[in-house]
């Protein structure tokens, strides 16, 4: 059994956590120091994606701004902490690669594995977006080669000086809960093991979330099944304590969320927090698998849920442990020091801190070789990603208000309706986009003046999955389930997720209500050119009542949603599916009529019919 550790101190400026034995179970002097670097959720970001704003007093005080991120930085930081210590090791909680910028993902994240190769990873714990484009494309990406289909766009060693062909992960992927149902094995190794000082064994077991299924299309996950984590990490102690190991790290994409900030309107920024000890075990999933994880498991590092926070959570037998998360884009490292007995092999002490990759700091030199390899490539995708798309005339983020409507969310929707509503393309009369697909940070650039001319690159880093169109039949009493499906609780979701949707379509809610109850007044409008109501088609009346329930309607979702994603399984009994255009080129069709000579498109302008949610009591 572990020691019983005990929380010493949270320190001030920078808010580390400590654990540390007790007081009749001293650290010996003689411990081996161990330096663990760890981030999570990458997502190709290889340039730095903007400022990055922390609390560095503690929550309640005021917001700090810092240039941040950038993978020639991040290798300089992680340069600066393992030039402290010669035992350490880097590693990665998933979610390197997928739902990346263009320049990544144009070339199919091989410069992103380029990169963090350059970087020295050692570890990443496979993540969802890892599966997006299947089980063959997350082999190559460990094993090398150029794209099967795509030899275009990938293998662009010669022009951005790496090997030819592509050179593959010079790390482990980590996949201890997903299992290849061909084999009945894990598709990557359980776990790795890296030895410090001559014989100090410390492992990594890594694995994703299990409700993975739910999240990626079923092309993604076809042929795998993703076990429960903490039944997972168990199940391996034993085999690990047979090789000698006594040290054991769990890297895991799945996450939580801090609490509310109790000192004000600021936002919880304090990424070396762990407000409210996280929130309940629905939005923060973690808590539940550290709760049963094995008393032998010494820290866990996590990934997903894209927030800072370093916390102290129980496990199986109440006894707290490190639990860590760096947020996302590469914008935060988190420093660990992990002290091991030499002659036990036991963990005896931990200091985690979380830290941003501060682009101004001056002790810190960043990668020139992965700063070449990333402008190498930015210059072959530059003629693409700088094309002007259209006009907007102010910010649109993915920033849901109240009710959970989004301004970038809105003209995806209707882009999506202007792409399939022709007769020959589906004759759609609605379309609703999942929240999740809005990627950060909206169309929203920062440090842009208004108006702004759309760029194909921000447009894609808002689209970025290649998902495809699908028009389908939906009834009127499927519609109002979809609606109820959004809130947790409600046939199957596990998390509150608010459609986005298409102009002319509109409805209520109520979160006080119960599965079933919730949605009301939802209505279908036509409108001529200036903004008259044509005619008005009440699905849902103000009680709650279906008017019509076997009325059918033209809806249009993403192929990701059509096949249940998002847990919105309703969508799997469409019929008469029409497939369409991808989600990026339904965008980039709708913004051109927004160009000169045209107007800019307005989010405010009243045609748009604005909100199109509404929350009521």
């Amino acid at each position: 059994m572990k020691t019983n550790f005990k929380k010493l101190a949270l320190g001030v400026a920078m808010g580390a956590t400590l654990l540390t034995a007790s007081a009749s179970q001293a650290v010996s002097v003689a411990s081996v120091r161990v330096k663990v670097v760890a981030f999570n959720d990458l997502h190709g970001t290889l340039l730095s994606p903007g400022n990055f704003s922390v609390q560095p007093g503690g929550p309640g005080t005021p917001l700090i701004s810092k240039p941040a991120g950038g993978v020639d930085y991040m290798a300089g930081f992680v340069s600066k902490l393992k030039a402290q210590n010669a035992n350490s090791v880097v590693v990665s909680a998933g979610d390197l690669i997928g739902a990346s910028p263009l320049i990544s993902a144009f070339f199919h994240d091989e410069g992103t594995i380029e990169t963090v190769n350059r970087l020295g990873l050692e570890f990443d714990a496979v993540g969802n977006h890892e599966f997006d484009e299947g089980k063959a494309e997350l082999l190559r990406m460990q094993n090398g080669g150029c794209h099967p289909t795509d030899p275009g766009n990938s293998c662009k060693g010669a022009s951005v000086g790496t090997p030819v062909p592509f050179e593959g992960a010079a790390f482990k992927f980590l996949s201890a809960n997903v299992v290849d149902s061909a084999t009945g094995k894990p598709l990557f190794a359980p776990y790795g093991i890296k030895t410090f000082a001559g014989n100090l064994r410390v492992a990594f077991i890594g694995m994703t979330l299990k409700g993975t299924p739910s999240i990626v299309t079923p092309a993604g996950v076809a042929g795998l099944s993703f076990q429960d984590e903490a039944d997972t990490v168990n199940s391996l102690i034993p085999k690990l304590r047979a090789r000698g190991v006594k040290a054991i790290v769990v890297l895991v994409h799945q996450g939580g969320f801090q609490g509310g900030n109790t000192g004000g309107a600021v936002p919880n920024n304090y990424i070396n927090d762990c407000k409210d000890n996280l929130v309940n075990s629905v939005n923060s999933p973690v808590l539940g698998i550290v709760n049963r994880l094995s008393d032998e498991v010494d820290m866990v590092i996590t990934g997903h849920t894209h927030t800072g926070y370093n916390c102290r959570l129980p496990n199986s037998v109440g006894r707290l442990i490190p639990v860590t998360q760096a947020g996302a884009f590469g914008r935060v490292l988190t420093d660990i020091d992990m002290d091991i007995d030499p002659s036990s092999g036991d963990v005896v002490n931990v200091v985690a801190n979380n830290i941003v990759v501060d682009l101004s700091d001056a002790t810190v030199t960043p990668s020139a070789p992965i700063a070449s390899i990333v402008n190498g490539y930015n210059a072959l995708v530059s003629p693409l990603a700088n094309q002007v798309i259209g006009t907007i005339t102010a910010a649109m983020p993915n920033v849901a208000d109240s009710a959970g409507e989004m301004p970038a969310g809105d003209v995806i929707a209707d882009s999506q309706l202007a792409s399939t509503k022709p007769s020959n393309f589906g004759a759609a009369q609605v379309a609703f986009m999942n929240p999740g697909g809005v990627r950060n940070p909206g169309f929203n650039t920062a440090g842009a003046s208004y108006p702004h001319d759309v760029t194909y690159q921000e447009t894609f880093t808002v689209q970025p999955f290649g998902n495809s169109l699908v028009t389908m039949t939906l009834s009127a009493q499927q519609i109002k389930n979809l609606l109820e499906q959004q809130f947790v609780g409600c046939n199957g979701q596990i998390q509150q997720r608010v459609l986005q949707i298409s102009n002319g379509f509109s409805y209520q809610w109520s979160q006080a209500g119960s599965c079933g109850t919730r949605i009301r007044d939802v209505r279908l409008t036509s409108y001529d050119a200036v903004g008259a109501v044509l005619s008005t088609d009440v699905l849902v009346d103000a009680s709650g009542t279906v008017l019509n329930p076997t009325q059918n309607y033209r809806v249009t979702v993403n192929n990701f949603l059509s096949t249940g994603g998002d847990n919105f399984s309703v969508l799997t009994g469409g019929t008469n599916l029409l497939g369409g255009a991808q989600d990026i080129d339904a965008m980039v069709a709708y913004l051109s009529g927004f160009k000169a000579p045209n107007p800019a498109y307005n989010p405010a302008d009243p045609l748009l019919h604005k909100p199109r949610i509404v929350r009521v009591p």
